[in-house]
C-alpha cells in the first residue's frame, strides 16, 4: 500500500523541500535494486543551516532534535531525486551524527527528531535500525547530519 508522504507531512505542518545541491563530489542519493541510500543530509533550509555549533554547548538537544527532523526531510528530498517518496515501503536504516560538546552523551535523543518523523509517516514500517553517533565536527559546523537507507516498492 502506497503512503501519501506529502499528506502525512502536511499533518505536521511540513512540506517536502527541494533537494539540496551537493557541497562536494557525490550524489545526494543512489538507487540499487529496491534500496535507496542517501548521502548525509544537513539541516539546510533555503541553502543555509538555521543554527550551527555543538549540541550541549552552543544549542540545546531539543533544538538539535528539531534540526534532525529537517535533516530527515532533506533525506526524503534526496530520495525523491531517484525514486518517488510515495514508493518507500520501509525505512531500513537511519544514521544520525551529532556535533557533540565534550561530555554530551544523549545523541539518541537528537536522532529521535528523524526517527519520529519516519514513524509518523510510515508507522511500524518507519521504525528502522539506527545509529546515533557523537562526533567532534560536522561540515559547515552543522549540529547534526542524517543519512537514510530505504526500501522502495
Amino acid at each position: 500500500m502506497a503512503t501519501d508522504v506529502r499528506a502525512k507531512l502536511a499533518e505536521k505542518g511540513l512540506t517536502l523541500p527541494v533537494a539540496a545541491k551537493p557541497v562536494a563530489a557525490y550524489f545526494p542519493a543512489t538507487k540499487t535494486g529496491k534500496i535507496v541510500f542517501t548521502a548525509g543530509q544537513l539541516p539546510l533550509v533555503d541553502g543555509a543551516i538555521p543554527e550551527t555549533g555543538k549540541v550541549g554547548a552552543d544549542l540545546t538537544q531539543e533544538r538539535a532534535k528539531e534540526l534532525a527532523e529537517i535533516c530527515a526531510l532533506n533525506c526524503l528530498a534526496a530520495v525523491e531525486l531517484v525514486a518517488p517518496v510515495d514508493s518507500i515501503v520501509k525505512i531500513v536504516r537511519v544514521v544520525c551524527y551529532v556535533n557533540s560538546a565534550p561530555g554530551y552523551i544523549t545523541q539518541p535523543f537528537v536522532a529521535n527528531g528523524a526517527s519520529e518523523l519516519f514513524i509518523h509517516i510510515w508507522g511500524d514500517a518507519g521504525l528502522a535500525a539506527r545509529s546515533a553517533v557523537g562526533v567532534a565536527e560536522l561540515p559547515m559546523n552543522s549540529p547534526v547530519e542524517v543519512e537514510l537507507t530505504v526500501e522502495i516498492a
